[in-house]
């Protein structure tokens, strides 16, 4: 009965505290340095080269918690576009999302320190439940047996970026294709569909003084009919080079972060995840590592004006 008591923990939480999180991206708490992965259009809106891997283990000391690996790349072409391309897996107890897309971006300049970038992402999506780990009362259901079952289907995603050296807004809609996931050949009829998702992100760059600067973010994740799920962000970063920070995220938790970025090449960050829901009674927070890598052409010196700002 424990096993299977918490498995159903895990569920419930996964449907009631992170919106239906099989039927979105896996959550980050860095994600203001991960914000390639939930906006295609941030590519080539920066002038290097950027390679990185998150990694997340979250509600430690809860069996079968959700587990997140993802992997993304990014580089412009030019000073009017940008390509990239990420993969991500994300196990849920005996549930599986894998998932890889391949982008494009365009940007145009508004006006001489405005720009707008529109990216478009298309790649596949493939959806696993494993039978053998689920222990049913009666031992047999005639719906569930202990095969491997899922779906692999495309995806696409659509997103716009509005940046300036101080600041940036952007929103995308991810699952556009609204795929219905069959797990059995036999099956005619399923109610499982991707949802429809919609985010929005910003931020502004405050120069507090010569090495400092006060970085206030957001991240807003909707899907109807789960209530929208806000994340606020403070970033204080000191010369580019270390950044601490704080995020609240409504109904689900408190989060603080760590980061370093060397010589403007090997990036570090580090976040934990505080649960403010009844969670906490069973699990002793969530941990995330992110590991960057960041080479190309160097940032231009700050204006006598508050000026630009790398983001990592």
């Amino acid at each position: 009965m424990a096993p299977m008591r918490h498995l159903l923990l895990v569920l419930l939480a996964v449907l009631t505290v992170d919106g239906l999180r099989a039927q979105q991206l896996p959550q980050l708490s860095q994600y203001t340095s991960h914000d390639y992965l939930y906006d295609p259009a941030v590519a080539g809106s920066r002038p290097w080269f950027e390679f990185r891997s998150a990694h997340r283990n979250q509600w430690v000391g809860i069996q079968d918690a959700p587990r997140t690996f993802m992997l993304s790349g990014i580089t412009p072409i030019g000073t009017k576009m940008g390509v990239g391309g990420y993969l991500f897996t994300d196990n849920v107890g005996p549930s599986r999302r894998t998932g890889m897309q391949l982008s494009y971006a365009y940007h145009l300049r508004l006006t001489e320190h405005i720009k707008l970038g529109l990216g478009l992402s298309f790649g596949m999506l493939q959806f696993l439940i494993d039978g053998s780990k689920i222990t049913f009362h009666d031992g047999y259901d005639p719906i569930m047996d202990n095969q491997l079952r899922g779906e692999l289907m495309p995806d696409a995603t659509f997103g716009f970026y509005l940046y300036h050296d101080d600041w940036w807004f952007g929103a995308t809609a991810p699952q556009l294709l609204r795929n219905k996931m069959w797990f059995f050949d036999d099956q005619d009829q399923t109610l499982s569909q991707l949802a429809a998702h919609y985010y929005a992100m910003g931020g502004y760059r405050l120069r507090l003084n010569e090495d400092l600067k006060l970085e206030p973010s957001f991240l807003l994740k909707y899907v109807d009919p789960v209530p929208p799920k806000l994340d606020l962000t403070a970033t204080l970063r000191y010369k580019d080079m270390i950044w601490i920070g704080g995020t609240y995220r409504t109904n689900d938790a408190i989060s603080v972060m760590v980061g370093y970025w060397m010589r403007k090449t090997f990036q570090f960050g580090y976040s934990y995840d505080i649960t403010t829901t009844n969670l906490r009674n069973y699990s002793s927070g969530t941990h995330e590592v992110m590991l960057g890598v960041t080479f190309g052409k160097t940032p231009p010196p700050p204006k006598p004006t508050p000026g630009a700002v790398p983001a990592p």
